[in-house]
């Protein structure tokens, strides 16, 4: 009985192991695949990040202004947002409504990511 006791308390710290070091993992595969999406959607036209794209809508450090819910907002429903914020830029940005989810999650990973240095 105590042997069994023994291998379940190991097994299950085995587990917890594997996921506490898994999700950095997922979330950097996230984040990359959201700069893909990033590019894809060419939203370097409207936005500047690390220096490179429109200067006029940089997103340097959003992940410090913004809740990954938040950013996910601004990508889908932009149009509340932006009477949410009372932000004022123009040409107004358009919905992003119809990424694919997974594509959608990825490009928040990577916004997200974006902290302050």
């Amino acid at each position: 009985m105590r042997s069994l006791m023994k291998f379940a308390f190991t097994t299950c710290l085995s587990l917890a192991a594997i996921m506490l070091f898994s999700v950095p993992a997922f979330a950097q595969g996230a984040a990359e695949k959201g700069a893909a999406v990033y590019a894809a959607q060419k939203c370097a036209t409207c936005h500047a990040l690390d220096g490179k794209g429109m200067a006029k809508g940089p997103l340097d450090g959003v992940g410090s202004k913004l809740t990954a819910d938040e950013i996910r907002a601004w990508i889908v429903t932009p149009a509340e947002m932006t009477k949410k914020a009372n932000a004022t830029r123009k040409p107004p940005m358009k919905a992003y409504a119809s990424l694919p989810k997974e594509d959608l999650d990825a490009l928040v990973a990577f916004l997200a990511s974006k902290k302050k240095k």
